[in-house]
């Protein structure tokens, strides 16, 4: 009767075992991953985020990524702070990118410095990344990431914030913003210089024809002086660069 026991017992084991290499087998086969799309990703490439995200063991599985990468916060990855990964089908998955908010950039000790819509320091890299504006003109004496700049008028960082959201909002960019010391501000679209002066509350109406203006430049040098909004002519004078000057 005992051995009888243990060998119904034995047989158990034996039987569950290989129930679950056959779950395993099953998921492995069936959750394997053929294809992947990427979405969301600025500063790196669709191979770069695979490579991040597939690597190690079960690094090819569905279903293992999607609960290890499910809204994760990420560390270590420069610019990227969320990633999630979405089960399109048993084979397919979509790698969502949620990267880090960027307002602008300055060049610090040969590095571009990040920062976010507050003026908090994002990321310190030797990346540069498209899109993003660099900001002149701040005057600071140390940059610490996770802290924000230290500079005298927190306000500049509400600025930057509007002059970023206009250039999005009408498909503009730009290679630099300046804020002299006084506050007036230029912003730099190849070899045109725009200076907005620093009253805010008629950005909106100057990005409002920025693009008709730029366009009518083509490729001309030199300063569009935007500082006196006039609503009734809508005019504005252009200083062209002088010859050898720059």
């Amino acid at each position: 009767m005992y051995k009888s026991g243990r060998t119904h017992i034995g047989l158990l084991i034996i039987a569950f075992a290989v129930i679950l290499l056959g779950v395993g087998n099953y998921i492995r086969t069936t959750y394997t991953v053929r294809t992947v799309y990427v979405e969301g990703n600025v500063h790196y490439t669709e191979e770069e985020i695979k490579s991040m995200v597939m690597g190690g063991v079960l690094g090819d599985n569905s279903l293992y990524l999607s609960f290890k990468y499910k809204n994760k916060d990420i560390k270590g990855i420069p610019f990227v702070d969320v990633l999630n990964v979405d089960i399109l089908s048993s084979d397919t998955i979509k790698i969502i990118v949620y990267e880090k908010s960027l307002t602008g950039y300055i060049k610090y000790l040969d590095t571009y410095v990040y920062f976010d819509r507050d003026g908090y320091v994002v990321e310190n890299s030797s990346m540069k990344t498209m899109g993003v504006p660099q900001v002149t003109g701040l005057e600071f004496d140390h940059i610490v990431v996770g802290e924000p700049i230290p500079v005298e008028d927190e306000e500049v960082f509400g600025n930057i914030l509007e002059i970023t959201k206009l250039l999005n909002k009408y498909k503009l960019t730009s290679d630099k913003i300046y804020f002299n010391p006084a506050g007036d501000i230029t912003v730099f679209f190849g070899r045109v210089k725009v200076a907005l002066g620093k009253d805010r509350t008629t950005l909106e109406d100057k990005f409002m024809i920025l693009p008709k203006l730029l366009e009518e430049l083509g490729g001309k040098s030199g300063t569009l002086q935007m500082q006196n909004y006039d609503e009734h002519s809508g005019k504005y004078t252009f200083q062209p660069e002088r010859e050898g000057s720059g």
